[in-house]
């Protein structure tokens, strides 16, 4: 149900508030241009630093702006479980298509209190679960046996996004989980590897800049064809890697800007690029032949 490329969308802000006419603008580039899902204040989401009001406005509105037209998953996980489960209700009710649960990030629970922290949002919520292992960010990763204990007991936790660079880990959830649990690559250089492992897509910062050619990518790897996912990859290649010369969001939203889809604005901590990453961004934009409104 949730394969394939999957953007994970950055949320423009305006004069210090969300940027919902960007935000409507945004969803209609990556329908018009076959994404298949879109998740929806995640880390590229700037989630950290959203109130929590904005937080469940963005989810809204982005189900009311898609209109059933693409999925939309919700980014509502949190190191409190009592304000994941606010969240993942909250996008229930509103109508989102998933809901994507991070491990609880600076707290560093143990594997039971890992357990416990989203068997406790699966009691609570009907519509499918996504776990996001990402440990850079949370300092602590969830244990395959965990996963596979959680599976067991809850049918509507149906998938992991992996953001790790091990593929051992990748083998062993596949092994343990079988053909029904999904396995989405939460970095965009790892996608054809962990789809060679058996993954069925990639939740993507650079489908915010090449939506077709990621998809493409993303395709040609499900449909067996890995001679053509290669070359994809390749190509696709500086591109994944200039994204990431700076904290993300930092590098796509600056991307974004300079396609003229969106201001260049952040919110503390997070804070305009160095003058000479912003100018390798530039240039490897440009590269791609990708319009840009901004000149170097």
């Amino acid at each position: 149900m949730f394969q394939g490329s999957i953007v994970a969308l950055i949320t423009p802000f305006k004069n210090g508030e969300v940027d919902y006419e960007s935000l409507a603008n945004l969803i209609e580039f990556h329908i018009n241009n076959g994404t298949d899902a879109i998740l929806v204040c995640g880390t590229t989401g700037e989630s950290p630093t959203l109130t929590f009001e904005e937080h469940e406005k963005v989810i809204e509105e982005a189900v009311k702006i898609a209109k059933g037209r693409i999925k939309i998953i919700a980014g509502t996980g949190a190191n409190a479980t009592h304000e994941a489960i606010e969240l993942s209700t909250h996008a229930q009710k509103v109508g989102a298509d998933a809901c994507l649960l991070v491990v609880p990030y600076y707290n560093k629970p143990t594997q039971e209190g890992l357990y416990r922290h989203f068997k406790a949002v699966a009691e609570e919520v009907s519509i499918p679960i996504i776990l996001y292992n990402i440990p850079s960010r949370t300092g602590v990763e969830i244990a395959p046996e965990t996963i596979y204990r959680l599976v067991k007991e809850h049918e509507h936790i149906v998938g992991s996004k992996e953001s790790t660079p091990n593929m051992d880990r990748i083998s062993e959830i596949k092994k343990m989980m079988g053909e029904n649990f999904t396995i989405l690559s939460g970095d965009d250089s790892l996608t054809l590897p962990m789809m060679a492992l058996g993954a069925k897509g990639v939740i993507s910062v650079a489908n915010n800049i090449m939506p077709k050619e990621v998809k493409a990518l993303v395709d040609f790897a499900l449909k067996g064809d890995f001679k053509k996912a290669k070359e994809m990859h390749y190509y696709l290649y500086d591109l994944f890697k200039v994204l990431f010369i700076e904290t993300n969001p930092i590098p796509v939203k600056t991307a974004c800007w300079a396609m003229g889809m969106c201001e260049k604005e952040f919110r503390l901590p997070m804070c305009e690029m160095k003058p000479d990453n912003e100018k390798k961004l530039l240039s490897v934009l440009k590269s791609y032949n990708i319009p840009l409104v901004v000149s170097e």
